[in-house]
């Protein structure tokens, strides 16, 4: 019978980590996603990080560097990697302890950190004769899926929805604050087109200011949202608590989350309602416990993938079926890519991510090749 996690023990195991790699790939989209006040990517321009283990075990996981995010790039995330290679080798896969330090050992570098941390999870549970469906499936297995609907005209924008609509999408996170009115315009056609069988909540990226913020959250609840994702520039904390103590609409910490010490920060000046926690820059370790931390201070839990290609994606969603995440995750942007690395593709029903039926999903050879850089 195959092991639960709770029954899986850290004794030492003899098997230890010989070889921590980055391999940069890209995959286009078929179209640009923008957001933010100047943000914008045409193509997911990723790293696959490999953690090579002394029995010959392989863990993998994505990278997805941004630099006006995170201020990563793939060389960046590739030179981090090299650099705590070093104290990494010969460390026993079984001492996370250990491995975490060595992880910790440099700041800021997210996404190679995160990506890191599961690559590592990956071969951990593979040197087990195990997978990360047995270590990491939590009791949530179907979750509920949002998509990236990003800044672009009018007509695309709904096009765009009409299309991940009908790929079995129900809950759209749409990008706003370069034009308000217009993003408002968007927002009542595609509640006028699909009433409540489609939900919608609004991702501002920092873009408001403590004067017009009060007025647009009113007119996002008014609008019939869920939720708005950072609205204010997260330098802004005592206009963010402030904001957040008017209860206009439910807030998503996102970009004022990025570590732990950050979210004990905005629990501490009650800043937020819904944490979107992203395996891409917090891996499992951090992801799991920020999580639990923040439902223990009766916030909401969502998982983002941060753009991801479908390895990513599979990792965001194991990460979605743990009991504290309650909102849609952010799992389909696999729509958005004109190829992936999976040997085969994920699929959406009503809504839904059936996370239990991805066992089998994995990286296919031919199509890394493909699409590595």
């Amino acid at each position: 019978m195959t092991p639960q996690p709770s029954e899986i023990t850290e004794q030492p195991s003899g098997i230890t980590v010989q070889r921590v790699e980055g391999w940069p790939f890209r995959l286009p989209l078929t179209s640009a996603l923008a957001w933010g006040a100047h943000s914008t990517m045409n193509a997911a321009e990723h790293v696959l990080v490999r953690v090579t283990l002394s029995d010959g075990t392989v863990g993998v996981a994505e990278a997805t560097p941004r630099p006006t995010i995170y201020g990563e790039t793939s060389a960046s995330v590739v030179a981090i990697l090299g650099h705590l290679e070093g104290g990494l080798r010969g460390l026993d896969i079984a001492d996370e302890a250990a491995l975490n330090r060595v992880r910790h050992s440099v700041a800021n570098n997210h996404t190679a950190r995160g990506a890191l941390d599961m690559a590592l999870h990956d071969a951990r549970a593979r040197a087990r004769g195990l997978s990360l469906f047995d270590t990491l499936l939590g009791p949530r297995e179907r979750v509920r899926v949002s998509f990236i609907l990003g800044i672009a005209p009018p007509a695309e924008m709904l096009a765009e929805a009409a299309q991940v609509v009908e790929a079995g999408v129900r809950c759209l996170k749409v990008k706003v604050g370069r034009a308000w009115e217009q993003d408002l315009r968007v927002i009542r056609e595609l509640r006028a087109k699909y009433g409540d069988a489609v939900a919608l909540y609004a991702d501002s990226n920092e873009t408001l200011t403590p004067e017009t913020a009060p007025a647009v959250l009113a007119a996002l609840r008014d609008a019939g949202l869920l939720y708005v994702e950072e609205p204010l520039p997260v330098r802004e904390l005592k206009a963010r608590a402030a904001l957040h103590a008017q209860g206009t609409l439910p807030i998503v910490a996102d970009d004022s989350v990025f570590t732990p010490a950050d979210l004990e920060r905005e629990l501490a000046f009650d800043t937020f309602d819904v944490l979107n926690v992203k395996t891409a820059r917090n891996g499992f370790t951090d992801g799991r416990a920020m999580l639990r931390r923040a439902a223990g201070q009766g916030r909401l839990g969502m998982v983002g993938s941060q753009a991801s290609s479908g390895l990513g994606t599979l990792h965001a969603a194991l990460l979605s079926t743990q009991a504290e995440v309650t909102e849609p995750c952010e799992l389909s942007f696999v729509l958005k890519l004109r190829g992936d690395l999976l040997n085969r593709p994920i699929s959406f029903h009503d809504g839904w991510l059936d996370v239990a039926a991805l066992r089998g999903h994995e990286v296919d050879p031919a199509r890394l090749s493909r699409f590595r850089l």
